[in-house]
């Protein structure tokens, strides 16, 4: 019996709608960080308003995750590309439910801000590992921008839901809304058997070449992650501020419902301006990066002009539709073209950039409002300051090229 040499092709796995939907998922962990909290931060505020910088540390429970992922999403990056994707991403899926739901047994505003670091730990992961994946399993361009396009699009809708439920469940105590955290444990058990680490050979043939001498393509990456953040810095401007500004405009601070209505509505906003991405993705992004940067300036304006409850709603709609184009606008100027060994550290970079622009937000916004006498005109200098970037970022050739 003759033994015949067979050689066998290794099977690529193809990605499909639930994949795509399971990172959809997962990258919508970090948005419920940032918002499920924002109805209940005037009750936080009376909550612990005997605590020595409560004005400050307030604001930080929804802050503070996201300076932790700018500080640990390229550690987060780099984790990515050495030792792989699946294993950090089905781990910081259940220690984010965990360290999430801490504060509903918690009465202590600085054990609350502990947790919240872990919680920013657990989503520098999340995010960093979502992202890489969809540009790892989707290789052909237009469903990479697709899928791409609708991670703002699902987070963004997500955004409303969770606005909106953080607001009901702020009725019954500021407790209560912590207890949405345990989703992520319920969403990484699919991911445990539908979601695979992926080949580099997978990648196409141009990524290919010396993946041992990989590095940071810091001259294309560098005017975009200074332009994201700043997009980070005034895409959570409205997220952080709005319940502030309703206040300031006549709503009582127990009025968690409308506070959480009129944010849903902005959020809603948002994932139009996302929407309308997937039709004028072929567009320059430089030219849709000015576009967005132009209605969130419009927006601010307005809020900072109209007096009033109106002018809140009504700023907040525009600005946010711009924040909806913002976003995947951004991303994909930046991350498209990243080679596959590069990967994981670029999206760390830029979610670092992102998030630490939302960081930045409650710091400069309280030193802007000490600054020029209160919370709306500070909001009218940042609208001046997003109409400067919008006409900047259309100058032409700045860093790597990129249109």
């Amino acid at each position: 019996m003759t033994n015949s040499s067979i050689t066998l092709t290794p099977t690529v796995r193809r990605a499909g709608v639930w994949q795509a939907v399971l990172l959809l998922a997962g990258s919508c962990m970090p948005v419920l960080g940032s918002v499920l909290l924002t109805p209940i931060l005037p009750q936080l505020s009376e909550e612990f308003a005997a605590v020595p910088g409560a004005d400050v540390l307030v604001p930080m429970v929804v802050a503070v995750p996201a300076l932790v992922i700018a500080l640990f999403a390229p550690f987060a990056g780099q984790i990515v590309d050495r030792l792989g994707r699946k294993t950090l991403l089905v781990v910081a899926m259940f220690a984010y439910a965990l360290a999430g739901t801490a504060p509903v047994w918690l009465d202590d505003l600085h054990a609350i801000l502990a947790s919240r670091v872990l919680v920013g730990v657990c989503e520098a992961a999340i995010m960093t590992v979502c992202t890489t994946l969809i540009i790892d399993y989707f290789h052909e361009e237009k469903r990479r921008n697709t899928y791409l396009g609708l991670q703002t699009v699902v987070t963004t809708l997500a955004a409303t839901v969770f606005i909106a439920v953080g607001g009901a469940l702020g009725v019954s105590g500021w407790h209560t809304p912590f207890w949405v955290y345990a989703v992520g444990a319920i969403i990484a058990v699919p991911m445990i058997v539908s979601l695979w680490e992926p080949s580099p050979d997978a990648a196409p043939e141009a990524e290919a070449a010396d993946r041992s001498r990989a590095r940071v393509p810091w001259r294309e990456l560098a005017f975009p992650l200074v332009v994201t953040l700043f997009g980070g810095f005034t895409f959570y401007v409205l997220i952080i501020e709005i319940s502030y500004l309703l206040v300031g405009a006549g709503v009582a601070v127990s009025d968690t419902r409308t506070i959480g209505a009129v944010a849903a509505v902005a959020s809603l906003a948002t994932a139009c301006g996302a929407l309308a991405f997937a039709r004028v993705s072929a567009f320059p992004k430089r030219a849709l990066l000015s576009i967005a940067f132009g209605l969130q300036a419009i927006g601010l304006g307005a809020v900072w002009a109209v007096p009033g409850v109106a002018g809140v709603v009504v700023g907040a709609i525009i600005a946010s539709a711009g924040s909806g184009l913002l976003l995947p606008s951004l991303v994909t100027w930046a991350l498209s073209n990243v080679r596959f060994d590069e990967r994981g550290r670029s999206t760390g970079l830029w979610q670092s950039a992102f998030f630490g622009g939302q960081f930045l937000t409650p710091l400069v916004m309280g030193a802007l409002a000490a600054a020029v006498g209160g919370l709306t005109a500070a909001v009218g200098c940042v609208a001046v300051a997003a109409a400067v970037v919008g006409v900047l970022v259309v100058l032409p050739s700045r860093g790597g090229g990129q249109q």
